[in-house]
C-alpha cells in the first residue's frame, strides 16, 4: 500500500549572518535546512532556489542529484533578500522575523516567526499537490491563508498558484490570465500590467494574482536548475557558481498558450493556473506592511473558535518590549516595538519601528515616522541606526530622491552643518552602503546620540555631532553582514521569559492560555510559577493545571506533575459534567411488572475525523467527522435486556462475560470511576439516571433499596457485546449509550438520541476513560453521515446523511473489507497521552488534528460524488495522521497484516485509537479484494484473526418492549 504523499523536505534562503547561526536564532525550526547565496552574489528568486537545491542535496549525502530530487518534495521558502525597506530584521531574514502571538490563534508560540505562520499553509499545498509535483516555492515575506478545502490541484509541469483580487491590486503583481472558454489554463502570464490593461484583457480572459507559490515537476526543476548554470552531467554550478536567475520575472511572461515571451525551453513545459478560495493574502516586506498585516491578523476573529470575537485592537504591535511610556490609543498609532525598553521619560508620536532598544530611562521624543533600532554586531558593540518608516535605503546618497528619515539625505547633513564627503559618505554610493550609523560599546549610547540624529532640527553646536564623526561608523549593508545574531537570540529569550512571566500573571485577559503551553512550559523551568488560583473557566483551568503539570516534569517533580495533570482532567470532567449536574433525571417506572425492554445498536466504522470529537478539542474548536453505523454478520452486535424486579437491588449480567454483579447500596454504585472496578460503564450510566442523588432531581433517598422503592421496582439489566474488547468499534461508548438509551425508555425520561449523545459524553468522564462523541453517535445514528459540532460545553452534533453506495454496493461488498486482526490495545492510556498535547495546545498535535478534520470533509465529499477511489485516498490519509499523532497505532503486528496484502492494497486503516482491533481494508479492485481475502484466509497472523462480514445499519440505536 502507497503512502498517500510522498515525504516533504523543507528548505530555507536565509541571509549569509542567518544562515550560519540558523539554530542558535530557531532552535524549534530544527526540521528546516537552512543555506544563504554565495557570499556577494545576488541570485535572484529561481538562481537562489536553485542553489538552495544543490545545497540541501550536498548536505544530504544522497548518491545523485536527480535521485534525490524525487526521493521527496521540497518545500522551498525564499527570504536571503537584503530586507533593504525593513531594515531592523534584514540581517535575520524575513522568513525568522519575530512575530507575536494572534489573540484570535491557539497554539502559537512566544518565539514564533513568520516562517511558522508561512509554513502550514505551504505544507498543505504541497500535500494535497498531484502526482509528479516534485517541489514548491513560495515566498518568504507574505501570509497566506485559503479555505480548508483546496479544490484539485491540476496536473502540469509548472502549476501557479493564484488569487483572485481587483485591477487596481492586481497591478502591483504578476497577473496570469486564463481564457474564459478554457478555465484552469493558463494563457499568458504578466508582470504587473496596469490597471487599464487588467480591464482590457477581463472582457476575454479571467485574471488571478500569483501568489508567489509554484508548484513544480521535475522537468520544471530541472529547467529552474538549468538557467542558474547547472550542469547536469557533473552535477554541479562549475567554477563560476550559479548564475542570477529572476523566477517569477523571467520565467513567468513564458509560460502559457499564449506566452508573452516566446522561449523554446520554456514552450515544452505545460502549465496552469489553481484558484486558491477564500485567499487572504498578507504582505510583511516593508516596516509599514509589517504592521499593518499584523494589526489585521491582531483583529481577525475566527467564527468557528471557541475564543471571544476579539474587540478591535489598536494598531499598536509589541512584543517582548518594557513599555513604560504612557501610549495614547488613537495618537500612538502604526507602533511596532519588539525587543526594546521604551522608558517613562520616552514621547512617542506614530510610525514609529523601534527595535532592539537596551534598558534605559532616557528622556526621548521621537518625531513621527521615525524609527530605531540598535543592533548587537561583533566585538560587543551597538550600533545606532534611525530611519524613517517608509525609507527605501535604495539610491545615491546625493540624490535629491534619496531619502534617510524621511527626508533627502543631503538635507540631514545639512541641518547639522556636516559636509557629506568629509564624513565619509560619497555622494554617488548606494544609501545601503553610506556609514551613517555609530557602532558604539553598550555604555556610550545615551539620549543625547539618538536624539541629535533623529531631531527634525538640532543644535550644530551638540557634542552629539562630534561623537557621531568620531565614531565607528557601519552601513545598513554592513549592519547585515556583521550583526551578532547569536548575542541577539540570547537577549531576545531572556526578555521572552520576562514577557511570559507578566502574561501569567494576567492570563485570564492575555493570550498565555491560548499558547503553546508545552512550549512555553520551558520558559519556567528555571524559576517555576508561583501558585496561585486557577481561572473559573474550567477549561482554562484544565489548560492551567496541565501547563503546571509540565513545568513541574520537566524540573524532575513527577509526583508534583501527576498531582497538576490529575487537577487538569478533574477540570475537564467538571466542564463536561455541567450538563448532567444542571438537569438531574427523575426516574419512574414506565413499563409493566413483566415486560422487557430490548436496546440494541451496531457499531461504528470511523472514517475519517476521528479525535476532532474528543473533549477539549471538540469544545475549543469544534468537531468534524465521518463514520458509518454498521451490523456485523447481520446483527447489531451491541445489545441490552431491562426488565423490573420485585427486590429492590440492581442485578447486571454480562451474557459475553458471562459474569453478573448485584448491586444493594449507593456504596456499590457509586465505584464507576475506581480503577477495575466490576460493571463501572452500568453503575454510570444508573447514576446519570438518576440512582445516585448526585444526579437524582429529586434529591435522592437515603439508601438505594428506598431510591428503588420510590421507583417503583428492582432492575434486572443484561448486556450483550458481540464484539471483542479493544476492538476499535467504538464498542464501550455505544454500549454506554445503549445502556442509556434502553434506560431512558425503561425509566420515563425521554431523552431524544442528542441527549443519549451528551450524556455518553459525561458518562465516560465519569469512568475517567474521557473520549469523545463520535463513537456513541457513529453508532445511535444510523447509515453514513458527517458529523459536525460547534465549539462550546454544548456539543449537540448536527449531522449531514451520505449516500451509502460507496460502502454498501455491490463492488464494495468485495473491496471494503472488515478483519478483525485478533490484536487488541486499550485507548486509554494513547487518549490520555493525546488529550495532554491538548490541553497544552501543543502546536505539531493541533496541527495534525486539523488537517485531520480537513479530511473528514474530503471523505465526505468523496461519498457524496460516489467515488470509492477517493474514498480510499481519505480513508488511506486518515491512517497516516492518526500514525503521525501516536506512532504507535501502527504496531508490527498489524504492520506485517498489511505487508501480507501488498499492491493489492489502495488503502487501510485500523479503526478507533487503539493499536489493535479490527482493520478496514479498501482493495484496488474487486479481483484484488478476492485476493486478499484468499491470502489472509490462508494466512491468518494468529487463531483470532479472520474476515467478519458488515452492513450498513439502517436504523441505528433501536428501543423496543415486548
Amino acid at each position: 500500500m502507497r503512502e498517500d504523499a510522498p515525504p516533504i523536505e523543507m528548505l530555507l534562503s536565509l541571509p549569509p549572518r542567518a544562515a550560519g547561526v540558523f539554530g542558535a536564532v530557531a532552535p524549534h525550526l530544527s526540521g528546516w535546512f537552512g543555506a544563504a547565496d554565495p557570499p556577494g552574489a545576488r541570485l535572484g528568486s529561481g538562481g537562489g532556489a536553485a542553489h538552495l537545491l544543490a545545497k540541501a542535496w550536498q548536505s544530504s549525502g544522497a548518491c545523485g542529484f536527480p535521485e534525490w530530487l524525487a526521493r521527496s518534495r521540497k518545500l522551498i521558502v525564499q527570504g536571503g533578500g537584503q530586507s533593504r525597506r525593513l531594515p531592523a530584521y534584514a540581517a535575520l531574514g524575513k522568513p525568522l522575523l519575530p512575530l507575536p502571538a494572534l489573540r484570535g490563534a491557539v497554539g502559537q508560540r512566544l518565539d514564533q516567526t513568520l516562517l511558522d505562520l508561512q509554513a502550514p499553509s505551504y505544507r498543505r499545498v504541497l500535500e494535497q499537490a498531484p502526482e509528479g509535483a516534485c517541489a514548491l516555492v513560495a515566498s518568504g515575506d507574505v501570509i497566506l491563508s485559503f479555505a480548508d478545502a483546496l479544490p484539485p490541484i491540476p496536473a502540469a509541469d509548472l502549476v501557479i498558484l493564484g488569487m483572485g483580487v481587483g485591477p487596481e491590486t492586481a497591478q502591483h503583481f504578476g497577473v496570469c490570465f486564463i481564457r474564459r472558454d478554457r478555465p484552469g489554463e493558463l494563457d499568458f502570464f504578466l508582470q504587473k500590467p496596469s490597471s487599464e490593461r487588467i480591464r482590457e484583457l477581463a472582457i476575454t480572459h479571467e485574471f488571478l494574482i500569483d501568489s508567489g507559490m509554484w508548484l513544480m515537476s521535475g522537468r520544471a526543476a530541472e529547467l529552474l536548475m538549468l538557467r542558474s548554470g547547472w550542469d547536469a552531467a557533473a552535477q554541479d554550478f562549475g567554477p563560476a557558481g550559479p548564475r542570477a536567475f529572476e523566477l517569477y520575472a523571467s520565467l513567468g511572461p513564458s509560460l502559457g498558450a499564449s506566452p508573452a515571451v516566446r522561449d523554446g525551453e520554456v514552450a515544452g513545459l505545460t502549465s496552469a493556473v489553481a484558484s486558491l478560495p477564500e485567499a487572504e493574502f498578507y504582505h510583511l516586506g516593508t516596516s509599514r506592511q509589517l504592521i499593518e498585516s499584523v494589526w489585521t491578523l491582531q483583529n481577525r476573529s475566527d467564527r468557528r473558535s471557541f475564543l471571544p470575537a476579539v474587540t478591535q485592537h489598536p494598531d499598536q504591535i509589541t512584543q517582548n518590549a518594557h513599555i513604560r511610556a504612557a501610549l495614547h490609543r488613537t495618537r500612538n498609532h502604526t507602533l511596532w516595538i519588539e525587543n526594546a525598553c521604551v522608558g517613562a521619560g520616552w514621547r512617542l508620536a506614530h510610525d514609529h519601528v523601534v527595535t532592539g532598544v537596551p534598558d534605559n530611562d532616557w528622556s526621548l521624543a521621537l518625531p513621527a515616522g521615525a524609527c530605531l533600532d540598535v543592533a548587537l554586531v561583533e566585538g560587543g558593540l551597538m550600533c545606532v541606526r534611525p530611519y524613517g518608516i517608509d525609507d527605501a535605503f535604495r539610491g545615491a546618497a546625493g540624490d535629491e530622491r534619496t531619502l534617510w528619515m524621511g527626508r533627502p539625505v543631503a538635507a540631514w547633513f545639512a541641518a547639522r552643518g556636516i559636509d557629506m564627503t568629509q564624513a565619509g559618505v560619497d555622494p554617488a554610493s548606494d544609501l545601503q552602503r553610506a556609514p551613517l550609523f555609530p557602532a558604539l560599546p553598550p555604555g556610550e549610547i545615551d539620549e543625547g546620540l539618538v536624539t541629535w540624529m533623529v531631531a527634525q532640527s538640532p543644535d550644530p553646536c551638540d557634542p552629539a555631532a562630534a561623537r557621531w564623526l568620531s565614531a565607528r561608523r557601519l552601513s545598513a549593508a554592513d549592519i547585515a553582514e556583521t550583526a551578532d545574531l547569536a548575542a541577539d537570540a540570547a537577549l531576545r529569550d531572556c526578555r521572552r521569559r520576562q514577557t511570559a512571566r507578566a502574561l501569567h500573571e494576567n492570563r485570564d485577559a492575555s493570550v498565555f492560555l491560548h499558547l503553546d503551553l508545552h512550549a512555553a512550559a520551558a520558559l519556567f523551568v528555571q524559576e517555576p510559577p508561583e501558585e496561585s488560583p486557577p481561572p473559573a473557566d474550567p477549561l482554562l483551568a484544565a489548560s492551567e493545571h496541565m501547563w503546571r503539570s509540565e513545568v513541574l516534569r520537566r524540573r524532575g517533580d513527577d509526583a508534583g506533575a501527576e498531582s497538576s495533570e490529575r487537577a487538569a482532567f478533574e477540570s475537564l470532567r467538571r466542564a463536561v459534567l455541567e450538563e448532567a449536574h444542571a438537569a438531574p433525571a427523575d426516574p419512574v417506572l414506565s413499563v409493566q411488572a413483566d415486560q422487557i425492554v430490548w436496546a440494541r445498536a451496531p457499531v461504528r466504522l470511523d472514517l475519517a475525523g476521528g479525535w476532532t470529537d474528543t473533549p477539549p478539542y471538540c469544545l475549543r474548536h469544534g468537531g468534524r467527522v465521518v463514520n458509518v453505523a454498521v451490523d456485523l454478520n447481520g446483527q447489531p452486535p451491541i445489545q441490552v435486556f431491562l426488565r423490573p424486579c420485585e427486590r429492590p437491588h440492581v442485578v447486571v449480567r454480562s451474557i459475553d462475560l458471562g459474569v453478573e454483579s448485584r448491586i444493594e447500596t449507593y456504596e456499590q454504585l457509586d465505584t464507576f470511576a475506581q480503577p477495575g472496578s466490576e460493571f463501572a460503564l452500568a453503575k454510570a450510566a444508573l447514576a446519570l439516571c438518576g440512582f445516585l442523588p448526585t444526579y437524582d432531581a429529586t434529591g435522592g433517598q437515603p439508601t438505594l433499596e428506598r431510591r428503588l422503592r420510590a421507583f417503583g421496582a428492582g432492575i434486572e439489566m443484561s448486556l450483550l457485546a458481540a464484539v471483542p474488547q479493544g476492538s476499535g468499534l467504538g464498542t464501550s461508548s455505544i454500549l454506554g449509550a445503549t445502556l442509556l438509551g434502553g434506560l431512558a425508555d425503561f425509566c420515563g425520561l425521554a431523552w431524544d438520541r442528542q441527549t443519549i449523545s451528551r450524556r455518553t459524553l459525561a458518562l465516560e468522564q465519569m469512568l475517567t476513560t474521557g473520549g469523545g462523541w463520535q463513537d456513541q453517535v457513529g453508532g445511535i445514528m444510523r447509515g453514513v453521515k458527517l458529523i459536525q459540532t460547534e465549539p462550546g460545553l454544548d456539543q449537540t452534533v448536527t449531522l449531514r446523511w451520505l449516500p451509502e453506495h460507496c460502502l454498501s454496493g455491490p463492488e464494495a461488498s468485495r473491496s471494503v473489507l472488515l478483519y478483525y486482526t485478533g490484536l487488541t490495545r486499550l485507548a486509554k492510556n494513547i487518549l490520555q497521552e493525546i488529550v495532554r498535547g491538548m490541553f497544552l495546545n501543543e502546536a505539531s498535535r493541533l496541527a495534525i488534528i486539523r488537517e485531520i478534520g480537513r479530511n473528514a470533509d474530503r471523505a465526505a465529499d468523496a461519498i457524496q460524488r460516489g467515488s470509492l477511489p477517493d474514498l480510499a485516498a481519505a480513508v488511506r490519509r486518515s491512517w497516516r495522521l492518526n500514525r503521525d499523532l501516536d506512532p504507535g497505532t501502527n504496531p508490527p503486528g498489524v504492520q506485517r497484516i498489511l505487508d501480507q496484502c501488498g499492491d493489492d492494497l489502495a488503502a487501510a486503516k485500523l479503526l478507533g485509537a487503539g493499536g489493535g482491533g479490527y482493520l478496514l481494508l479498501f482493495a484496488r479492485d474487486e479481483d484484488a479484494g478476492l485476493r486478499i481475502r484468499r491470502t489472509l484466509t490462508a494466512g491468518p497472523p494468529n487463531e483470532r484473526a479472520r474476515f467478519v462480514g458488515m452492513s450498513v445499519s439502517a436504523t441505528g440505536l433501536e428501543v423496543t418492549r415486548s
